[in-house]
């Protein structure tokens, strides 16, 4: 079973930075396609950004810029690194996978969330 586990939400001021982290695990020797979602207060979730299995990337226009998606293999970790914040980054922020592929090329399809964690940016 693919798990993924959140950290690294927190309070910081306008224009502070974070670094969100996600690891997961489950399937060994396969290479996840992961994506970051968010959900503020009394909205929908909505896209962030995601990394494909070959390690391309593409962002949310409201994030394009200031933040930066990235993956450690080795330490089975897809980070979310943010730089100057606005309020209305705040909100719940979730880990997502839609599958993995292995080396050989064959694909699993599968779709987790993580818990969240919460990042909150005030004035």
């Amino acid at each position: 079973r693919v798990q993924l586990v959140e950290s690294g939400g927190g309070s910081v001021q306008t224009g502070g930075s974070l670094r969100l982290s996600c690891a997961f695990s489950g399937l060994s020797g396969c290479f996840y396609d992961l994506s970051w979602y968010r959900q503020a207060p009394g909205k929908e979730r909505e896209y962030v950004s995601r990394i494909f299995t070959n390690l391309s990337t593409t962002y949310a226009d409201s994030v394009k810029g200031r933040f930066t998606i990235f993956q450690d293999n080795a330490e089975n970790t897809v980070y979310l690194e943010m730089k100057s914040l606005k309020a209305e980054d705040t909100a719940i922020y979730y880990c997502k996978t839609d599958g993995c592929r292995t080396w050989s090329g064959r694909w699993f399809d599968f779709k987790y969330w993580g818990q969240g964690t919460q990042v909150t940016v005030s004035s």
